[in-house]
């Protein structure tokens, strides 16, 4: 069997670690607090030689790091000397660089220089907690690659899914994805939500001669045409109004890496033709700039929607469509690969009784017999989500039917619920998920699929209080 997944035995409850390292003590707080809300567990640093001294000490998932620690400087050299020794210590590392101080050629250095990714202050809470997410989910994929590698088996972690491959249809998958990964060849990644695109994407640029570069994620269907150039191409200080500080787009920050373009069937016609331009010519011009820039960078592609269709009814450029598609890998929905369902199944199940503390729990014979009846309309991300839910509301022993909320015949079953008001109902949900959790609120919320702010105020709602 070829799994790319982490070992179950392998797997703890610990949460993601990030070092932040900032010579300006408030910045450091305020990032602690950020991602300690979100989830993550932090430390802080405040020199280069304390980081050096903690990753020597400690085990992170993602470190964080200003390129200036002195405070008449703005050069960065500071940090770029922290990153290479970072880099020394670790070549596996992923480093986050920041600074108030960007410029795009220091940027690109950063990245050049085996920086994963770069953030510029004042950053947007949501793009840094992308940006750690991600590295943190590649971090472990690169950790499990290596582990793999010296037990014969090939290995890697998505956030959402694991994919493991018995079924014929998958594993033809990733025969292709083997032979296809090495060159320097387009790929377009074809498939319903939920059946792995961003996962088969990450094992592409593992397996590739850019592994060591950055794996830059785009979602194209997020992009308003405001924001498109700016985001893709860059900009300049000045450019536009609130264009206060250059910034650097995503195509020369994936420089030397891969570029990996989620839903690009989404694409408005214009965006399209200013792709294309980047695609034939390799240079683009960021907004405002006077002279064009050159990015080498592996492009991965991915959609649900029917390109040839699109093609046809004069929603997407042909020219386009060809330059993507050099290589198409359609992925299979979950039910055309029915051998996987019960070792997904499994997986998941090993993977959450570890992150919520149930390490005896296990699936009756029953509750698997309708897994593997179920028709997965949501694929393999589907999956990880009931297999979730059953771990928070199974009981000491075994996952039952009634515990997975599905019907034999593939509809969902009302919430196993007694008859009351929706304020009741919600009162109850929260009321279990902090009782589960032993008060732990941020725990709490995520089940719930809340902020922390958001529970917290229904909280007060409810008679709980802060």
């Amino acid at each position: 069997m070829t799994r790319i997944a982490p070992d179950p035995s392998g797997l703890t409850s610990d949460l993601p670690k990030v070092l932040v390292a900032d010579d300006q003590r408030d910045v450091t707080r305020a990032i602690q607090l950020l991602l300690r809300g979100e989830g993550f567990d932090v430390d802080g640093a405040e020199s280069p030689e304390t980081v050096v001294a903690a990753v020597q000490d400690k085990n992170y998932d993602v470190v964080l790091i200003d390129l200036n620690y002195t405070r008449d400087t703005t050069s960065g050299k500071e940090g770029l000397a922290l990153l290479d020794k970072l880099q020394s210590l670790d070549p596996h590392l992923r480093v986050v660089v920041m600074t108030a101080w960007s410029t795009v050629e220091l940027a690109v250095t950063a990245l050049q220089r085996g920086a994963a990714d770069f953030v510029e202050k004042p950053w947007k809470n949501s793009r840094l907690l992308t940006i750690l997410r991600n590295q943190t989910e590649l971090g472990g994929a690169l950790r499990d690659q290596r582990r793999s590698r010296a037990t014969g088996h090939r290995q890697v972690e998505d956030a959402a899914e694991e994919l493991i491959a018995e079924a014929p249809a998958m594993l033809q998958v990733l025969e292709v994805v083997a032979r296809v990964a090495p060159s320097d060849a387009n790929v377009l990644i074809t498939g319903d939500n939920g059946t792995g695109k961003t996962l088969i994407s990450r094992q592409i640029h593992l397996l590739s001669e850019c592994s060591h570069g950055p794996f830059v994620v785009v979602n194209m269907g997020g992009l308003a045409g405001g924001v498109f150039e700016s985001e893709m191409f860059g900009h300049v200080k000045g450019a536009f109004t609130d264009a206060r500080e250059e910034r650097i787009g995503r195509i020369e920050m994936a420089h030397g890496g891969t570029l990996f373009l989620d839903e690009i069937g989404t694409m408005p016609m214009e965006q399209q033709t200013k792709l294309l331009h980047v695609i034939e010519t390799g240079r683009f011009e960021p907004v405002g700039a006077s002279r064009s820039r050159v990015s080498e960078v592996r492009l991965i592609t991915a959609t649900n929607a029917d390109l040839k269709q699109a093609v046809a009814d004069g929603r997407f450029r042909k020219d386009l469509y060809f330059r993507l598609n050099t290589v198409e890998i359609e992925l299979p929905k979950l039910t055309e690969r029915a051998e996987d369902i019960k070792p997904l199944a499994q997986h998941f199940l090993a993977r959450h009784n570890a992150r919520y503390g149930r390490p005896d729990l296990s699936f009756s014979t029953a509750a698997l017999t309708l897994l593997s009846r179920y028709p997965w309309p949501g694929n393999v991300r589907e999956l990880d989500h009931i297999v979730e839910r059953a771990v928070l509301l199974a009981g000491d022993s075994a996952i039952e039917p009634v515990d997975l909320g599905l019907e034999s015949d593939g509809g969902v079953l009302a919430a196993q619920l007694p008859l009351m008001t929706i304020e009741a109902a919600e009162e109850k949900l929260i009321l279990n998920a902090i009782s589960h959790f032993d008060g732990n609120v941020v725990k709490a919320a995520k089940v719930l699929g809340l902020s922390r702010s958001a529970l917290y105020r229904r909280m007060e709602k409810i008679g709980l209080g802060k």
